[in-house]
């Protein structure tokens, strides 16, 4: 499902498109009705403007919907949250004592949607897939599978491969041999989907599409019989069509955000922290990165003069929380964070004198404007930002007076989103604001894996996969290594592999923390029940967050009256 940049997306003017309204069930006065089949419909906004373009691949990056409604994975394994697997199209899971056998038991009954019986030879299909066309294997799928009867298949590994059960079990979309291998996975759209998924496409147009109930589906059809997917024109027609009542959930930005009950009439909102945005450096000279942004000193330094809690209020609309510098959640992965690691939270307020102390013992002196410099150069970096982004311009902007106040000079550098990924994959930039994505689980390896790795990085010039600060350190590798031969839930094992890579990854900060990022989805809780709350977060609450969103789907159910 299309998946919209946050609240970065510039606040235009925008009107509703008239084939969207028309297409939503609304009334003339523009509130969602409730009678009917339209008590059972849920309209979804999730950020897409312009024309859908027909694509139900489950396997297509550009795929438009359907993973977890229509295609289901093994079980559902979600990151907000640290309960057990949910099955799905597996009972149950056990993997050998090193990790290099998984057995999966298969539910039993469970059917496609043209009525043809699920099997274990769909999911070998499925993985065999995975290794026969790499461009597929984003999660890195390196087993063998053979089916063990109907019900059971038996997946072994070369090497202890743990951590890859979340990714294979959780986010690998079983699809139907009896179709699909007759098609190439790798380009076709697949206009008529077909999958054991507890929705199947309905009807399809430009402007909008349904998905409708599977009356066959094995665990029930669900209370929510069809969910439109609208297509409209940008962040305020969302927020014109709460007020109308015509959308009945999306996840972005709207006026006055921090009281949803209070100015959506019907609706209610919630907020999840799950990214921590940070200035990411280019911090390794060894691979070719030059700046001040590579002498630890400055990193710490900036680290230290940021004001928190006037930045969230500024420009997060007080919707983001508190980060560690480890990178590892304060709410789901606080028990990993190190007992060694002081403060565990960065503070809320500056620490100006902290950040002259660092600077001056490596050297760097105020000059005569009130900036540092040291061998004749200024302590002056420009950060990267995509133009239209206006929570991190904005956090740019505040930031901007908070280290000038204590010394450092900060320049904001606006560009498209193409030019600002290449600067950063390519480590031709001193700093840029991102945020650092979470795994399939709550567990901070898959953070650490992506960002910290020398594997995961490469020289300036170079496109790097994922670790853009050009960070390597042979300690922080040798503990990733080793977490990944090692049952997560071990934790007496997996401890002091976190504590030596926290370690070193506060000490050299290649990171700079800001803050935990909150992803705001507004729904209308007058019309269904069920939602995610802050005390029962069975999901990720954002619309556009599969298989996710599948779940959500199939908790909800229309309120009475």
């Amino acid at each position: 499902m299309f998946n919209p940049t946050r609240s970065r997306l510039a606040i235009g003017a925008a009107v509703l498109l008239a084939a969207g309204l028309a297409l939503s069930g609304c009334s003339a006065s523009g509130s969602a009705s409730t009678k009917g089949d339209a008590a059972s419909t849920l309209v979804a906004y999730t950020g897409q403007s312009g024309d859908y373009q027909i694509n139900f691949n489950p396997w297509s990056p550009s795929n438009i919907g359907g993973v977890g409604t229509i295609y289901e994975s093994l079980f559902f394994i979600t990151n907000v949250n640290t309960k057990d697997p949910k099955p799905l199209l597996g009972k149950s899971y056990e993997w050998n004592t090193d990790g290099t056998q998984l057995t999966i038991t298969l539910r039993d009954g469970a059917t496609w949607s043209d009525g043809e019986p699920f099997t274990s030879k769909d999911v070998v299909f499925t993985l065999d897939m995975l290794t026969k066309q790499k461009a597929l294997n984003s999660i890195g799928y390196d087993g063998t599978a053979k089916a063990d009867g109907d019900d059971k298949v038996v997946v072994t590994f070369d090497k202890p491969s743990f951590v890859l059960g979340p990714n294979l079990l959780g986010k690998t979309w079983i699809v139907p041999e009896h179709l699909w291998k007759d098609i190439d996975p790798t380009t076709d759209v697949v206009r008529e989907p077909v999958g054991t998924g507890p929705y199947t496409l309905g009807t399809f147009k430009a402007q909008a599409f349904t998905l409708e109930a599977n009356k066959k589906y094995w665990d029930g059809a669900p209370a929510v019989k069809t969910i439109r997917y609208l297509s409209l024109s940008g962040n305020t027609a969302g927020a014109d069509a709460l007020k109308q009542g015509s959308i009945d959930w999306q996840t972005g930005p709207v006026p006055n955000m921090d009281d949803i009950a209070g100015n959506y009439n019907g609706y209610d909102g919630i907020t999840v922290g799950q990214n921590q945005m940070a200035l990411l450096t280019c911090a390794n000279t060894d691979l070719g990165c030059a700046g001040p942004q590579t002498d630890p000193a400055v990193r710490h330094a900036i680290a230290d003069a940021i004001n928190r809690k006037q930045l969230n209020s500024l420009a997060f609309e007080n919707t983001a929380s508190e980060i560690s510098p480890t990178f590892a959640l304060t709410t789901t992965q606080k028990d990993t964070i190190s007992k060694d690691i002081e403060p565990a939270v960065m503070p809320e307020t500056a620490d100006k004198a902290a950040a002259a102390s660092t600077l001056e013992d490596a050297g760097w002196k105020k000059g005569a404007d009130g900036i540092y410099a040291k061998d004749g150069k200024k302590l002056s970096l420009t950060v990267e930002v995509v133009t239209g982004w206006t929570d991190y311009i904005t956090a740019i902007d505040t930031m901007t007076q908070q280290l000038k106040a204590a010394g450092i000079e900060l320049k904001a550098q606006q560009s498209s989103w193409n030019e600002w990924t290449d600067k950063k994959t390519k480590g031709n930039f001193e700093l840029a604001i991102d945020s650092l994505g979470q795994g399939p689980t709550a567990n901070p390896y898959y953070l650490y894996n992506n960002y910290f790795t020398t594997a995961n990085t490469a020289k300036v010039g170079e496109a790097a996969p994922m670790n853009i600060s050009r960070y390597s350190n042979p300690d922080v590798d040798k503990a990733i290594a080793k977490l990944a031969t090692i049952d997560p839930e071990d934790t007496a094992a997996t401890q002091p592999e976190l504590d030596t890579i926290q370690q070193h990854i506060v000490e050299d900060l290649p990171y700079i923390p800001v803050m935990t990022g909150g992803t705001t989805s507004e729904f209308h809780a007058a019309k269904f029940t069920g939602w995610p709350t802050k005390d029962d977060l069975y999901a990720f609450p954002a619309v556009w967050a599969s298989p996710d969103n599948a779940e959500i789907f199939k908790a909800l159910k229309p309120a009475k009256g």
